[in-house]
């Protein structure tokens, strides 16, 4: 079987097990442990075959089976698949920080990417890391954002945080606040905004999206007492994106957004990424997704990090992992739909930073998006 030819069509879900010491494994197979889930779709998780049976075990999870399998193409539908990384024992170190536990993060995001690679799998979703003990010469970048887009050739990837109707993204992702003034440009705004209104197009099949921009200063800039990013940047990359036809409104003041205006908008584009992420893990923690817009494949994340604290207690709701394995499922349908419909490949990753100027305007501990 080459590049995914010839197999079922049923939705293949690889899932990465994350930094092993947090509560990845408990996570993934709350999410999973429902035998309605497999009809819906094949998992393959790319994790350690040992540390699968300590957790069913503990869990008192006994009826939970799994085939372990050293390719995702040997994946069998209506079963649990594990692409086991390694036979070695692994001590378990619940709620510490371990290079093992970087190690084998780093070699289930390579195993899972080269699988969506080859299309031996459809989505992937990735359960948390610590950037701290996965970070190396071959990995060296902020989160699995960054990664992916890396992987994938893309320079227009966008965070997203989804849970439900509420969408957030950032126009700046994992730099210090200190440069986030200095970073913003009014091509960068357009540009992500681009990638925004595309995603919600063909991903979360909106015709066409309203979208909020905020502010940077506090009060949006108080008509630039309070700084002048609005008058410079953000407002003349609003008025160019609604002359190319977008539904665009803002620059809106951040502080009281969320308090009235929030849910008039299929999205928000935030400038950067504290001022989105706390309202959104304010309003929606328990459930909410991280999603890379922009990217040619589809990944999907629970929008928490490895929670030390909780790891190896069975205190950890997987209500998140499993919302990030319905929405990478529910993407790559529309996404299918939207190629069916315009018989058009895929516009991700074609894109350069520049485009619209030429008319194509198109309980969180160590949090890893």
């Amino acid at each position: 079987m080459t590049k995914g030819e010839n197999r079922d069509p049923k939705i293949r879900i690889g899932i990465t097990h994350g930094d092993l010491n947090g509560i990845g494994y408990e996570v993934i197979l709350k999410a999973l442990n429902d035998v309605r889930m497999l009809d819906m779709f094949t998992p393959v998780i790319y994790g350690l075959s040992r540390v699968l049976s300590y957790h069913c075990k503990s869990l008192n999870f006994n009826s939970f089976n799994f085939n372990t399998i050293k390719s995702a193409e040997q994946a069998r539908n209506a079963k649990i698949n594990l692409v086991n990384l390694s036979n070695d024992e692994i001590r378990l170190e619940f709620g510490k920080s371990t290079k093992v536990a970087g190690k084998y993060a780093f070699e289930a995001l390579e195993a899972a990417t080269r699988d969506l690679k080859d299309k031996h799998i459809d989505v992937v979703v990735t359960a948390p890391i610590d950037k701290s003990n996965i970070h190396s010469e071959a990995f060296n970048f902020p989160g699995h954002t960054e990664y992916f887009g890396s992987c994938f050739e893309s320079n227009n990837y966008l965070m997203m945080m989804v849970n439900d109707k509420l969408r957030i993204a950032t126009v700046t992702g994992h730099i210090p606040v200190k440069d986030v003034a200095s970073t913003i440009t009014s091509d960068m705004i357009l540009t992500k905004l681009n990638t925004l209104e595309a995603s919600l197009t063909m991903d979360f099949g909106i015709e066409k999206p309203k979208i909020a921009i905020l502010g940077l200063n506090p009060h949006a800039g108080e008509l630039g007492l309070l700084g002048q990013e609005e008058n410079d940047i953000i407002i003349p990359a609003v008025e160019q994106a609604k002359s190319d036809g977008k539904l665009v409104f803002g620059p809106f003041p951040a502080d009281a957004f969320f308090a009235t205006e929030y849910s008039k908008f299929d999205a928000i584009l935030a400038m950067y990424h504290d001022q989105g992420l706390i309202p959104f893990k304010t309003m929606a923690f328990d459930g909410g997704v991280n999603f890379t817009a922009g990217l040619p494949v589809v990944r999907t994340s629970p929008a928490h990090g490895t929670a030390y604290d909780k790891a190896g207690k069975n205190q950890a709701s997987a209500k998140a992992m499993r919302q990030a394995i319905y929405l990478a499922s529910d993407i790559h349908k529309n996404r299918l739909r939207f190629q069916e419909m315009s018989k058009n490949p895929l516009p991700f990753g074609l894109m350069n930073e520049n485009d619209h100027s030429k008319g194509n305007h198109n309980s969180d501990n160590r949090k890893r998006d």
